[in-house]
């Protein structure tokens, strides 16, 4: 397998699982069928649209490759027919979205450094990659952003697209090393919400009261 097939592969992978947590948690809401399709194709391909456009390649690939909307569209419509076997929705969002996490912040960094971004740049546009179409389905279906609460997200995300740097300047971008990459991802969010690790929050000063005017 030749690493542009390898890279196809993934990112159609993650186009996949990205709208299945979308339409997953479309279905929880209770979202009507075309809901459900439109939420997931957001989750999927919001953060690759982000990506192209920021790269320069257009059309993104999400409207000039039929394969990115009919993956994202079948797999969220396949989600709603199917969804009373996703007995635990909460559970089956988190670990499809942590899926969605490392195989987009692979593909998204590998090519930013194709198209000649530098390595700090690569690496911020790998994590948008990845958390873009995350933060697209929270916001249609009324949810805080997780990038935006205290768990460990964005900075997993980042954390894989620095290795995915590490790895191309070392040159081992076959599909083994980008695997683990994207494992370690995977793996250090799915740690971070079973030990509930979080990043730090500013913490609230209560106010002082005045003192009431007259007596002791």
């Amino acid at each position: 397998m030749t690493t542009s097939t390898a890279l196809l592969f993934a990112d159609l992978t993650g186009v996949a699982v990205f709208a299945a947590s979308g339409a997953s948690a479309a279905v929880a809401k209770r979202l009507d069928l075309f809901g459900v399709i439109f939420v997931g194709f957001v989750a999927a391909l919001g953060g690759g649209i982000f990506r192209d456009l920021v790269i320069d390649e257009v059309p993104p690939l999400a409207f000039a490759d039929w394969r990115y909307a009919v993956t994202a569209a079948v797999t969220a419509g396949i989600v709603f027919w199917f969804h009373p076997q996703f007995a635990r929705l909460r559970t089956t969002v988190l670990v499809l979205d942590a899926a969605g996490l490392g195989l987009f912040t692979i593909t998204g960094t590998l090519k930013a450094l194709e198209a000649q971004v530098p390595a700090v740049g690569a690496c911020f546009i790998g994590m948008l990659t990845a958390i873009g179409g995350g933060l697209g389905r929270d916001l249609l279906t009324g949810e805080i952003p997780v990038v935006l609460r205290r768990e460990i997200y964005a900075v997993a995300a980042l954390l894989g697209s620095v290795t995915v740097v590490v790895l191309d300047f070392a040159g081992l971008t076959g599909p083994a090393p980008l695997t683990a990459a994207a494992a370690l991802v995977f793996g250090v969010r799915l740690i971070a919400l079973r030990r509930r690790w979080s990043a730090p929050v500013a913490t609230a000063q209560p106010r002082v009261g005045r003192r009431p005017a007259g007596g002791s």
